[in-house]
């Protein structure tokens, strides 16, 4: 399975659910990105196949270890950047929906220059 912005923002979406909530269902999924029911019952499915995470018995979804590197890296680049880009005066829900944005398309390194600048600034602040 290739990793690519869908599959890391479902990996995204249920360690945020799971921080938030404790515990994550499909349907919770489903509230959170507003897609219907059989679309992410059907990426579940295929991140379930593909080991990105697991479901028990009764449908409680949790990230495997693979999973759970995906959904935190992506997670730390959203965090960031939305708060980097509220600091510069963005609104918070611009700068939500482009952080969104943001967070796939970069680069590792460039992500780490970014942070790393960013925490310099917090430190001589």
């Amino acid at each position: 399975m290739e990793i690519n912005e869908s599959v890391e923002n479902y990996l995204e979406a249920i360690l945020m659910l799971k921080e938030k909530n404790g515990m994550v269902r499909s349907i919770d999924v489903v509230r959170l990105l507003n897609f219907s029911k059989p679309s992410i019952s059907r990426a579940m499915s295929r991140l379930r196949e593909n080991g990105y995470i697991t479901m028990d018995g009764e449908g409680w979804l949790e990230l495997t270890e693979k999973g759970y590197e995906i959904a935190a890296r992506i997670y730390e680049r959203h965090q960031l950047f939305t708060q980097w880009l509220v600091a510069l005066g963005v609104s918070p829900e611009t700068a939500r929906e482009d952080s969104c944005r943001i967070e796939h398309d970069i680069s590792e390194e460039s992500f780490e220059k970014i942070k790393a600048h960013i925490e310099k600034y917090r430190q001589d602040q």
